[in-house]
């Protein structure tokens, strides 16, 4: 799919999840211009380097955003789900500068795709379009603030079990399906050193393990 006029579901699905925040005559510019991507589990999305030529909007589903630096070790920064947008993507777009972040789908997930010039003229135009990208900073700089503090006042361990829980909300399921080479990238550890504690999870019965599946029991 590329124009949304294309399909009246997907039209139903942009106002279902956007229009109790945003104007009609803002959502129906949307619908005009916007373009849809559909994404699959574990397809990057954007990465470090590209040039900003589309601000993304989850419309379903959910996307990890998170750093890499020049050995390709990744460190989780925030999850973007039904309705938010990437605050790091709408910094870039103001400097009009490549990005400096990597975008990962968690899951199968629908996302709206708004050209860049669009920003600054709706910035102006529609006050819900303000409050939104300014709730959106807002929202990932809480997080982000989490994430620190995360890392600089947790342990492993207890930034494991947190991990996990969060995992389950976002993806609405007590069944997790990451290596645990993934969860060592996200948490910034190591996989053996994540495995141990995982073991130390299941051995307490707050977890169960299963071949490149955790199912959360009593966290």
């Amino acid at each position: 799919m590329t124009r949304l006029e294309i399909e009246e579901s997907t039209i139903q699905i942009i106002k279902d999840s956007l229009s109790y925040f945003l104007e009609k005559e803002l959502i129906d510019e949307i619908i005009k211009i916007g373009q849809l991507k559909n994404v699959s589990t574990d397809e990057l999305i954007l990465n470090v380097g590209d040039n900003m030529k589309m601000i993304p909007i989850v419309l379903t589903g959910s996307v990890k955003v998170s750093r890499e630096n020049e050995n390709g070790d990744e460190l989780l920064l925030y999850y973007i789900e039904g309705g938010d947008t990437c605050a790091m993507t709408l910094q870039c777009c103001v400097r009009q500068s490549v990005s400096e972040i990597k975008a990962t789908a968690m899951e199968p997930s629908l996302l709206l795709m708004i050209p860049v010039e669009m920003m600054e003229n709706w910035m102006s135009k529609y006050k819900s379009w303000r409050e939104y990208i300014l709730q959106s900073y807002h929202t990932r700089l809480t997080e982000l603030m989490e994430t620190v503090d995360a890392i600089a006042f947790m342990r492993l361990d207890e930034r494991l079990k947190k991990y996990l829980v969060d995992q389950a909300k976002l993806l609405g399921s007590l069944e997790i399906n990451h290596t645990h080479q993934q969860i060592a990238e996200d948490l910034h550890s190591s996989r053996v050193v994540i495995s141990r504690l995982l073991k130390q999870l299941e051995i307490k019965g707050e977890i169960k393990l299963h071949r490149n599946k955790i199912i959360l029991g009593s966290i």
